[in-house]
């Protein structure tokens, strides 16, 4: 083979390499998702938070995504139903092991009620994506969550479901659906947790990948 030769498959290798090191996950990945969340309650009809999380993909081995977030809560418009303010910036290593940035403002709204002995919820949030490297564009999410009255264990777990799609409102559609079973439990007077599975099902390239996430979340409350 030529020496010219050997150069183009040198190159064509480490380009390969880095796409497997840093690129997308395979189909059926599994991740570590990790939230520590503070509230701060402001008085009875307003509250603020604070959020960072991280998370570990290619099978919980490596950091690739991560956002730190600030917002405000106003809960005196109704008892079911909640009005939310976030400012969220994101950070994603993306294919060429670059860190990009995102700031991405979000407006929520939470329908809250009752189902027999089940809570319900539904949350309405419109998220605009100020990207780097790309185009804005705005988001939909729709999650909603049925919360069962039982409490297991000496550690009075209450276990709970949830469906969440995503919707890109540039006429792309349905981009995503996550499927949560989970528990939330009472660690302490001012800290609670939740410890929960999360199947995502992701459209990337015009095909549908799977990833399977666990995640834990902690919440400390002034």
């Amino acid at each position: 083979m030529a020496p010219r030769n050997w150069h183009f498959v040198v190159v064509m290798m480490v380009i390969v390499l880095a796409n497997h090191v840093y690129g997308g996950f395979d189909d059926g990945d599994f991740q570590y998702w990790a939230t520590a969340k503070a509230r701060f309650d402001i008085n009875k009809d307003w509250h603020g938070t604070v959020a960072e999380e991280f998370r570990i993909g290619d099978d919980a081995e490596k950091l690739y995504y991560r956002y730190t977030e600030m917002g405000i809560v106003y809960d005196g418009l109704a008892d079911w139903l909640s009005l939310g303010f976030n400012y969220r910036q994101v950070s994603e290593r993306k294919g060429n092991g670059d860190w990009i940035w995102e700031n991405r403002p979000h407006l929520n709204l939470t329908f809250k009620g009752k189902l027999g002995e089940l809570a319900i919820s539904d949350r309405s949030r419109f998220e605009y994506r100020d990207k780097y490297n790309a185009k804005d564009m705005w988001r939909y999410r729709n999650k909603f969550t049925v919360k069962f009255p039982w409490e297991l264990t000496p550690l009075k777990l209450k276990p709970y479901v949830a469906e969440e799609i995503f919707v890109n409102l540039d006429q792309s559609g349905i981009i995503a659906n996550r499927f949560y079973s989970g528990f939330s439990l009472k660690l302490a007077e001012n800290l609670s947790g939740n410890i929960f599975y999360l199947w995502q099902a992701a459209n990337s390239d015009h095909s549908w990948i799977d990833t399977h996430i666990l995640g834990t979340q902690l919440e400390f409350r002034f």
